[in-house]
């Protein structure tokens, strides 16, 4: 038998269980995290048939080994002379590439193979892989005989692959669990890249800058905060490490300076120029949010997409869908990055899939269904790992109506997904009718909120606080974790009766924490729709045979001020020849861009006179609506063009578009727009 230390480790703590143990529970007798239980678990289940056991999974209860005696001794003998094989090809990869990253300096195959335990043609067919890998981060990898190997790259690529190894590998448990846990039972791939990180400063870092965003007007999603967080803390350890980044030294933005002196200063360094420089930089940049939490997507196909997809899974459960607020804009923001992974082609990640399938067999199969046609004309198969995270959109959907008010109130902390953090608020709903979740955070701000704030923290992760301040429950909510939430609640609440006892009084009035926020929101999203309607025009642009380079140049030329126009018709150009962004059954298109050349949001529609042109697409294009917005701009005014074009698939408003009529097209987009801010800030008349 061939087993790895963790698969060797689940076994033996199922061997020892008198009873059924939920995958928790499992988790920790194993001396694992519960997400290598459900990444192990198919491997475990074969392992166990080559010796006839069986592992019978029971909903609700967990997990046992099924054989008569003789065999349990058959499996106690194997164990005991069972060959560890501790690494699998991927994790082999990936610390073939840190120990790439680490040296500047060429490393001999035999000395890699030593390393891994493996024999040098197993290190060289991995190489393969690598070198595919490094590539599309700029880096080469150089193989020659009597060399060795070595990753060629400046310094900067260096640090962002180090970034995208610990992004793609490491789960945000093992990112801010609370500093100073035991980390002997770390896996090798963990603790190597905790260690390329630096996970000790961490949290140092981590203080300094939440200080910086905690105040900004926009505070950045957590994804994207978090994926921030790593690249400082990288820098930092690859320049203590003696890896010193190249160039000029550009002079730093003012507030960026400030807060890299800082950090250098809570680490105890003393940056170079191009280091503080490289730190700035990393602080002032828009960090890309690679969770898809950001604001919804402008471009028309994502909205048209998840218009199918709810159309899909109505029409296979029977239930109605399309008017959930919630479920729409949750696909929204998980589509789009969702596509993109698929057309990459890249390993999905999903260790909550074996439960999924397990408790929503029915609503799993609808789901990928649904999906697989949404999905067919873009040519894209939906693999099992994306349709389970689909269906925990569709399962908190379907719960929703249940949801009842409690008297406790709860913070919930999920980041698993959008899907998963709605589907177990609705599950906590269901379950617990006292439980009040009154909003979803990330970590961080979970660390930093005041404790008046909330009752109970509830989160899916380990966070850095200490334990007796949060409950720690898996996204799908065990039976086990059920019965631990109602001890707690029953002790919340019965300190909450004590206290109004004691005091003489009833329960105290509830005041609504979220009102002024709803009035900001308010605020917000008018100032955003004013300003997009005042500024609405209907242009004519003259073809006369002019190629659409030129019409579009002229466009920007018409709304963009100064002699940004030349820049912006690139951008344009750039996201045309993506995909073509002509509407269904019409001969009108968007163009839509955001750049740091355009001042203020713009929205406009252009009729061409004197004949369609051609762009490529289906169909000549008789008329297009423009949308440019700067790179940095409000995100309710964001969410309100994202609105505006999904508008386009409503075939009221392109025959509105085909009138040319600015006062009705405005009119028409007004009613609209009103309806949706007071659903997105559920406004009661």
């Amino acid at each position: 038998m061939k087993i790895s230390g963790r698969q060797k480790s689940i076994v033996e703590a199922l061997m020892r269980a008198s009873g059924d143990l939920a995958a928790g529970e499992l988790a920790k007798a194993a001396g694992v995290s519960a997400r290598t239980v459900h990444r192990e678990l198919p491997d475990v289940e074969a392992l166990l048939a080559d010796v006839g056991v069986g592992l019978v999974k029971k909903a609700g209860a967990g997990m046992r080994l099924d054989a008569d005696p003789d065999r349990l001794a058959a499996l106690e003998r194997a164990l005991r002379h069972a060959e560890q094989d501790e690494l699998s090809p991927a994790d082999r990869r990936t610390l073939l590439l840190c120990a790439l990253l680490e040296h500047d300096e060429p490393v001999k195959l035999f000395a890699l193979a030593h390393e891994l335990q493996v024999t040098t043609p197993t290190v060289t067919s991995d190489l393969d892989e690598v070198e595919r890998w490094a590539a599309r981060g700029g880096l080469v990898l150089v193989r020659r005989r009597g060399f060795g190997v070595q990753l060629t790259g400046s310094e900067s690529a260096r640090r962002d692959a180090i970034v995208r190894l610990a992004w793609e590998t490491l789960d945000d448990a093992d990112l801010f669990g609370r500093a100073g846990t035991d980390d002997r039972s770390l896996h090798p791939v963990t603790a190597k890249l905790l260690e390329l990180i630096d996970k000790t400063a961490f949290f140092r870092i981590e203080r300094v800058l939440w200080a910086n965003e905690a105040g900004r007007p926009e505070p950045p999603s957590e994804a994207a905060y978090t994926r921030k967080l790593l690249r400082l803390s990288v820098a930092f350890a690859r320049y203590r490490g003696g890896h010193r980044i190249e160039g000029s030294d550009p002079p730093a933005p003012d507030e960026a300076g400030t807060v890299a002196a800082a950090l250098a200063r809570e680490l105890g360094l003393d940056l170079p120029p191009e280091e503080a420089a490289y730190v700035a930089g990393v602080l002032s940049a828009d960090e890309e949010d690679p969770s898809g939490d950001g604001a919804p997507p402008s471009d028309p196909r994502i909205h048209e997409t998840a218009a199918a997809l709810v159309r899909g899974v109505e029409r296979r459960t029977g239930v109605s869908l399309s008017g959930d607020r919630q479920l729409r804009e949750g696909l929204l923001q998980h589509l789009e990055p969702a596509i993109a992974r698929l057309r990459d082609g890249g390993p999905i990640r999903n260790p909550l899939l074996g439960q999924i399938k397990k408790q929503y067999e029915t609503l799993f199969r609808d789901v990928k269904d649904a999906a697989e046609e949404a999905l067919e004309a873009q040519g894209l198969t939906v693999p099992d790992e994306e349709a389970g995270f689909l269906a925990m959109h569709f399962g908190a959907a379907l719960e929703r109506a249940k949801q009842l008010p409690g008297a406790v109130r709860a913070l919930l902390v999920c980041t698993s997904g959008i899907g998963s953090s709605k589907l177990l608020a609705v599950r906590l709903a269901k379950e617990f009718p006292q439980l009040d979740v009154v909003g979803r955070v990330s970590w961080y701000e979970a660390a930093h909120l005041p404790p008046d704030r909330y009752d109970l923290i509830v989160s899916t992760v380990d966070l850095p606080l200490p334990p007796e301040r949060y409950v720690k429950l898996s996204p799908l909510l065990n039976a086990e974790e059920t019965d631990r939430l109602r001890r707690v609640l029953r002790g919340a609440l019965g300190r909450d009766r004590g206290r109004a006892s004691a005091a003489g009084e009833g329960p105290p009035p509830r005041a609504d924490p979220e009102a002024n926020e709803r009035l900001r929101a308010l605020r917000e999203y008018a100032d955003g729709a004013v300003r997009l309607l005042d500024g609405f025009a209907v242009r004519t642009l003259a073809t006369t045979g002019k190629p659409l380079r030129d019409l579009l140049l002229e466009a920007c030329r018409a709304v963009v001020p100064g002699g940004a126009a030349e820049e912006v018709t690139e951008s344009l150009l750039e996201r045309e020849r993506q995909g073509s962004l002509l509407l269904p059954d019409s001969e009108l298109a968007l163009f839509h861009a955001r750049s740091d050349r355009i001042e203020a949001s713009t929205l406009a529609l252009f009729r061409l006179e004197g004949g369609a042109v051609d762009t490529g697409a289906a169909r000549p294009v008789s008329r297009f609506l423009l949308m440019l917005a700067p790179k940095r701009v409000p995100r309710r005014e964001l969410e309100l063009l994202s609105e505006i074009s999904a508008m386009l698939l409503q075939p009221d408003f392109i025959a509105a578009l085909g009138a040319d009529d600015a006062s009705a097209i405005v009119h028409y987009m007004s009613g609209h727009l009103e309806a949706y801010i007071k659903n997105q800030i559920e406004w009661s008349e």
